[in-house]
């Protein structure tokens, strides 16, 4: 389970920082450098790892299965 944590936290982000340049005007970097086809498949596994991030991350992350909340 550590391997697709940590593939699924890659692609995360990956995907974040795509967008993140997007938002600020320098376009999409992923279809730029990886042309049409390979942007769609990368895409396609940014939203697979959300997804799996999403069923998975509380298991997975340290500060959500800590038995006293300091935080918020």
């Amino acid at each position: 389970m550590k391997v697709v944590h940590i593939v699924t936290f890659i692609l995360l982000v990956v995907g974040g920082l795509n967008w993140g340049l997007v938002g600020v005007g320098a376009g999409d970097v992923v279809t730029r450098y990886l042309g049409d086809s390979i942007a769609s498949v990368v895409f396609i596994l940014v939203g697979l790892g959300a997804v799996v991030e999403l069923f998975t991350h509380k298991k997975t992350c340290k500060e959500c299965t800590a038995s006293t909340s300091t935080g918020m």
